[in-house]
């Protein structure tokens, strides 16, 4: 069994509160992925849409994510990139999308709970630094949409 179909196995038994996860036509290295916003986040009501692709050689390299649905957050830019260290330099061979360190909650958590700190959208950031609640507003406005 190939690293991809046993990740995806382990999520399908164990799955992620919040999170859809299905491959796209058959493609074990492109994953369908959806997060459903917590309640208490800015986003609540909404489902955000992306796609995570494995390489041909994960484990041994990261994953990369690229969200389909626009979003108003200081971690995820225009284009749908996120924002996640565990992405970028921290990954290791022996992270798994399913156990361990779960990346899938990562990417969950950072959508939930965003951060000014180390932002892809500065503008964002700093709005959401000195006036939270119209960040807040705007983040909730484009949700609806």
């Amino acid at each position: 069994m190939t690293s991809q179909r046993r990740e995806l196995a382990d999520l399908k038994r164990r799955p992620l509160e919040g999170v859809t996860v299905d491959v796209q036509d058959d493609n074990m290295y492109t994953w369908k992925c959806t997060i459903r916003a917590a309640d208490a986040s800015p986003y609540k009501g909404g489902n955000y849409h992306f796609t995570l692709t494995l390489p041909e050689n994960f484990p041994f390299k990261a994953p990369s994510v690229v969200f389909q649905t626009k979003i108003y957050h200081p971690g995820i830019n225009e284009e749908g990139h996120i924002c996640v260290p565990i992405l970028r330099d921290q990954w290791k061979p022996s992270i798994t999308l399913s156990t361990g360190i779960l990346v899938l909650s990562v990417i969950q958590e950072k959508l939930n709970n965003p951060s000014p700190d180390d932002p892809f959208e500065p503008e964002i950031a700093t709005l959401m630094k000195t006036d939270l609640a119209k960040f807040s507003a705007t983040a909730r406005e484009w949700t609806k949409k």
